[in-house]
């Protein structure tokens, strides 16, 4: 609701910034070109997104969805004992997690909330540290094949949209060990109070 207000303001204030400088029609034209360009753009990204999900799709029924997920599983039992107990949640993590390793967020997404909801079942609205654990994973996103974006990089005219996977793999890395770190951290902090 904040953001949404703010948006407005700031649009209102650029508009009446325009009115005042006499530059209405620039920012007419600018707004009016921005806006086919963000068409043109989630054309772009769609249809890598429906490929990639396609995908995921193939995999589920192939199978191969299901052995990513248990392999995936081990590591899942090392950084959330308590939900890897429960058979459904463990799976709906794993599938979070294989879903995130391939870029598809908008395919990780539903499995995640479904653990998440399982996850804090009992906890009288509370997020216990695994749960914060999970959020953590999934903003961090370890990613082996940044689809989204590669798609888009292509839809810029990129030659090579994946040439980034190294700067990928090292900030991903890089993201999850410290997000892991401070979310141990604040777990050891918030018992002492």
């Amino acid at each position: 609701m904040l953001l949404g207000k703010l948006l407005v303001l700031l649009f209102l204030l650029s508009l009446l910034s325009a009115a005042l400088t006499g530059s209405m029609a620039a920012v007419s034209a600018a707004a009016l070109s921005g806006a086919a360009d963000a068409v043109t753009l989630l054309i772009s990204i769609s249809g890598a997104l429906c490929l990639w999900s396609g995908i995921m799709e193939l995999m589920r029924c192939s199978g191969t969805a299901d052995a990513l997920s248990r392999r995936l599983q081990p590591i899942l039992r090392l950084l959330l004992p308590n939900a890897s107990r429960d058979r459904e949640t463990l799976s709906a993590l794993a599938a979070n997690l294989s879903a995130n390793l391939l870029g598809l967020g908008n395919a990780a997404t539903p499995p995640g909330l479904k653990a998440a909801r399982r996850m804090a079942t009992g906890h009288n609205g509370q997020a216990d540290d695994e749960l914060c654990r999970l959020v953590v994973l999934n903003s961090c996103s370890l990613q082996l094949l940044p689809t989204t974006a590669a798609a888009l990089r292509a839809a810029h005219g990129a030659a090579a949209p994946f040439d980034i996977l190294g700067a990928v793999w090292i900030a991903s890395l890089a993201s999850i060990v410290a997000g892991l770190g401070a979310a141990k951290l604040f777990s050891l902090f918030g018992r002492d109070r």
